[in-house]
């Protein structure tokens, strides 16, 4: 995508859309609004592309959306976007999703970051090499000027971030972003969250997409005025990077076709869900390890060893191979399953013959052991058995399947 430039100053032209939609969201903000807004444009005047700034009222209760009326009343470039319900999410997610330019553009109605930055902002979207642009006040080249608390906050759930969802980006929450459309259209119906967490779980997907991110370091002031409360959206992020891991880990969300779609697709984006399906797969795989070692420890006394390990290894393999069916590899109803079912009986005819002949070692080394010595051995020798199952399941059960869910890096 490359802008055409044109006059410093320009307005939407009558019929023709903008370049850059700046999109400002507010609720109760009648004290900045203003003030805000014609800052902003004054400096839109500056650059060299058709702007628009629109400002998207979240259900403010004071003079906010009277006085962003009369504002778009006065400038052709001002329009007002009215919500019934409170999100800055909720907010962009709307005047995005019906925006006509070609970059759109998120940013505090606070101003804390210095708008010299929106040109670097813009710049990698605008001639086609970057899909998202973020501020960020945790660059080593960022001036910020906050408190030590907000600061200790940010930079804490950064490392969260980084540590439970593998973020590379450094600073998720900056008020101060840009979008191309076509990656908006594309991810904007992926996204949950309504509120604050909105920022991240965009950036996520994007990133888990192999979407490019450009990163451009800000000089931000903290607002001393900021209404945000921090204990509330902290509890809220933190529910959000839980239920957005669990989509990712479970495979529910469509990220190759997001990367086929804006031809972003790599190894990592579209080359299948084998990372998320082995975390799954490792799960299961703990629990049904547990259950076996409990069943053989309880049969052991009454069936022997090796009637023991064959029910054991039976019972689990069952409930083994339905549970990867519906987790690991998402398949629901009863098409198929009775196959999957067979064909994991024979996976389990080839667990059974190595843990048999595991016993067999074991008797032959020292006899009629204690049985928990046994469980170790066979715990051990199921580990094998447990690598061969998933290999077994990926390559051959479920292969013909797997071809129409959505992949996961």
């Amino acid at each position: 995508m490359t802008a055409t430039a044109t006059a410093p100053g320009s307005r939407p032209s009558p019929g023709r859309a903008p370049v850059l939609d700046i999109v400002i969201p507010v609720f109760n903000e009648e004290k900045a609004l203003v003030a805000s807004v014609e800052k902003v444009r004054d400096h839109l005047r500056t650059l060299p592309f058709e702007h628009r700034v629109t400002i998207a009222d979240n259900a403010s209760t004071d003079a906010t959306s009277l006085l962003a009326h009369q504002l778009a009343s006065r400038f052709d470039d001002v329009r007002v976007v009215s919500l019934t319900r409170k999100g800055r999410g909720r907010a962009l997610k709307e005047a995005w999703s019906h925006s006509d330019a070609e970059v759109l553009v998120y940013m505090d109605v606070d101003l804390s970051t210095d708008l010299n930055a929106l040109l670097p902002l813009v710049a990698p979207l605008l001639s086609g090499h970057s899909d998202l642009a973020i501020g960020s006040r945790l660059a080593r080249t960022s001036r910020t000027t906050r408190g030590p608390r907000r600061e200790v906050i940010s930079r804490g759930y950064n490392v969260l971030l980084r540590g439970a969802l593998r973020a590379r980006f450094s600073d998720a929450q900056c008020g101060f972003k840009a979008i191309r459309r076509d990656v908006a259209a594309q991810l904007l119906p992926l996204i949950e969250d309504d509120e604050w967490f909105f920022d991240t779980e965009l950036l996520v997907v994007a990133e888990r997409a192999g979407l490019r991110i450009n990163e451009v370091p800000v000089d931000w002031v903290d607002d001393p005025d900021s209404r945000v409360d921090i204990v509330r959206t902290a509890a809220a992020d933190l529910r959000g990077m839980g239920r957005l891991g669990w989509s990712l880990v479970r495979g529910r969300i469509p990220l190759a076709d997001v990367a086929e779609a804006l031809g972003r697709a790599t190894t990592s984006s579209a080359g299948g869900r084998l990372s998320a399906q082995m975390v799954v797969f490792a799960l299961i795989g703990v629990l049904s390890t547990a259950a076996y070692g409990l069943l053989y420890v309880l049969l052991r006394g009454s069936l022997g060893a090796f009637e023991a390990n064959a029910v054991a290894l039976a019972v689990t393999a069952i409930a083994n191979t339905a549970a990867n069916r519906r987790f690991t590899f998402g398949l629901r109803g009863p098409a198929g399953a009775l196959r999957h079912q067979l064909q994991g009986l024979l996976v389990f005819g080839c667990g059974l013959a190595v843990t048999s002949g595991a016993i067999w070692v074991l008797r032959t080394l020292q006899g009629d052991g204690h049985p928990l010595v046994e469980v170790v051995v066979l715990t051990a020798a199921n580990l094998f058995v447990t690598v061969m199952r998933f290999v077994l399941m990926r390559t051959w059960i479920f292969r013909t399947s797997r071809r129409h869910l959505p992949s996961v890096a």
